[in-house]
């Protein structure tokens, strides 16, 4: 999806690893119009009951809930994701396949005043187009370096490591890649674990293209190959990995 001007193109774009406790999350609530069967209020988390979260009990159970979560989502089929004239949604089915794996992408951030505000210690409620507003993908690929590790996320160079983590260890992984033109879409997938029938692609044994899944000119629910290394085309400035247990 497009860029952002919000405050996560973030003024500083040196990556920052520490945690800052201060940071809070930028979340608007569940609204009954933000559901799979409509395109309306898309910067909301789904109010569906019937998606599933990821069960944090055990692997087994994170990796057969992570599995329901795709087939419930359904990006190849539901009318949320699907792409219009204008755009795309790759990062609205990013936040939402996290949000449901109980983990923090933002798909809004803090405007500057608001952040400082946060930053300052202050609660402050998030409503939309006057504290937050949208963060698009080229903007996400800036946030993962100044707040990412303030969320949990760990910063990824090996794509063959990040698809054994999401494997073994039932986490999510991330790739996302910023556009070398303002204004112009780049692009963010979850990195999803392997099934019996859907697996990365590898070559003598090390994942070159991994598992993922996405919102895009076309969406996927499973795909490896297809696209193959995306993240290197030539529209794109840079590209990060991120994981998260």
């Amino acid at each position: 999806m497009k860029n952002s001007t919000t405050s996560s193109d973030i003024k500083t774009l040196v990556e920052v690893t520490k945690v800052d406790s201060s940071i809070k999350k930028a979340e608007l609530l569940p609204h009954p119009d933000s559901r799979l069967d409509s395109f309306l209020m898309k910067i909301h988390p789904i109010s569906d009951e019937g998606v599933p979260y990821r069960d944090l009990t055990n692997l087994e159970t994170k990796k057969e809930s992570l599995g329901q979560l795709i087939e419930k989502l359904n990006v190849t089929k539901s009318i949320r994701y699907q792409r219009t004239v204008e755009d795309t949604y790759c990062n609205v089915y990013s936040y939402d396949y996290c949000y449901f794996a109980k983990v923090y992408l933002p798909t809004i951030w803090w405007t500057d005043e608001a952040l400082q505000r946060v930053l300052n210690g202050e609660e402050v409620e998030p409503v939309f187009g006057e504290t937050v507003d949208n963060i698009y993908s080229s903007a996400i690929h800036d946030w993962f370096g100044v707040w990412g590790a303030s969320f949990g996320w760990k910063k990824m160079t090996d794509l063959d490591e990040i698809q054994h983590k999401v494997n073994t260890e039932g986490g999510i992984g991330i790739i996302c890649a910023k556009r070398k033109i303002v204004g112009l879409s780049g692009h963010i997938v979850p990195i999803v674990p392997e099934t019996k029938t859907k697996k990365a692609f590898r070559e003598n044994g090390v994942v070159k293209y991994p598992l993922q899944s996405q919102a895009g000119k076309i969406n996927y629910n499973y795909f490896a190959r297809a696209r193959k290394d995306w993240w290197n085309h030539e529209r794109y400035s840079s590209h990060v990995f991120y994981y998260h247990e």
